[in-house]
């Protein structure tokens, strides 16, 4: 394989784990809420994706914006999911 195939796949590789790594704290915020998760984390963790994200556009990386897509996503289910909860139980 050439080394733009092993760039390649190490990239997806490793987009892939760090975005699937944020899919279990997406599942917890769901099934208990996010009152162990601040705020400031989600948003300083969504600023660097964006960042990332930025990053992959300028250089035509398309593991490195997939990836930062896909955790952005996340995250931004995570911050709607955290919200919603908080709202609920001050309803109740």
């Amino acid at each position: 394989m050439s080394l733009q195939v092993w760039v390649t796949v190490v990239g997806s590789c490793a987009g892939f784990c760090t975005t699937v790594a944020f899919i279990p704290q997406v599942w917890r915020i769901w099934k208990q809420g996010g009152n162990d998760i601040s705020y400031a984390m989600l948003f300083i963790y969504i600023l660097g994706v964006m960042l990332w994200l930025t990053y992959g556009l300028l250089l035509h990386a398309q593991a490195i914006i997939v990836a930062n897509c896909a955790t952005a996503v996340l995250l931004l289910l995570a911050l709607g999911l955290k919200w919603w909860k908080e709202g609920s139980k001050q309803d109740v």
